[in-house]
């Protein structure tokens, strides 16, 4: 197969000075108590081609887009390192994922028919109304300039695993009914700490009402672990153990 020619491609910022599969082993059970000038930076990309004919195009084009992604992850946790700006950058691109959340804003940026300057006028107000700060806003105003806003949520996902690693922390996704309360969710990070040794815990919490009650904690490199204390999941076991159906409990969903 030939090899991919990769193209350096430079930026510079114009902002002023200032880490799957279920685990089957048993895991402990967790039981709860209580009711700027910027640096110059280079970013090597795979050049955009099209996907060969076949059955592998999807994969090989999935594979490329990963790749641009963590390259732009990489140059923005670099430029925030270098201005002792980690944490708040890892703030703004929580904002940034939230807001792209919004299919709306999604489609609005990787339209092909919206300009770029009325798209600029957007990054103003996003950063404006969020205050994101410069070296994030120039970031995003890059991506939109080289029309590679659309890899945007596979950066966030990049960024999270590139500040991961940094800073030796293990991210625990908490999915729930219900909102938990704080010194819950403090009691699950010191569950999650214990059992994977990491310096530190980010959690991110999830609703869902499907799982009735309980909660399920899902870690590890890009949550392969999972530790699944949810209503819906003693009804499942049940219903395997009874080899019956499903087991839906009267009012649930």
């Amino acid at each position: 197969m030939a090899a991919l020619q990769q193209t350096p491609i430079t930026f510079q910022s114009r902002s002023p000075p200032p880490s799957a599969q279920l685990t089957t082993k048993p895991v402990p059970k967790l039981v709860l108590s209580g009711s700027l000038k910027l640096p110059k930076i280079t970013i090597k990309l795979l050049p955009k081609r099209l996907p060969r004919r076949g059955n592998h195009g999807g994969a090989l084009g999935a594979k490329m887009a990963d790749s641009a992604a963590g390259s732009y992850a990489n140059a923005l946790a670099d430029v925030a390192k270098s201005n002792g700006t980690l944490e708040q950058t890892t703030s703004d691109i929580e904002k940034l994922e939230k807001i792209f959340d919004d299919e709306a804003v999604y489609e609005f940026f990787v339209s092909p028919i919206v300009g770029i300057e009325k798209k600029r006028e957007l990054v103003d107000e996003i950063v404006s109304s969020s205050s994101i700060q410069p070296h994030v806003a120039n970031f995003l105003n890059i991506l939109v300039d080289m029309k590679r806003v659309e890899l945007i949520k596979e950066i966030v996902k990049e960024f999270e695993k590139v500040y991961n690693t940094i800073t030796d922390t293990e991210l625990a996704v908490v999915t729930s009914v219900v909102k938990l309360e704080s010194q819950h969710l403090a009691q699950i990070a010191k569950g999650v700490q214990r059992l994977t040794g990491a310096k530190n815990v980010r959690i991110k919490t999830v609703i869902d009402e499907s799982l009735v009650a309980g909660f399920t904690i899902r870690y590890g490199n890009s949550g392969s672990k999972l530790i699944d204390m949810s209503v819906k999941k003693q009804l499942e076991d049940i219903a395997a153990q009874l080899e019956i159906g499903d087991i839906q409990l009267a009012g649930a969903v």
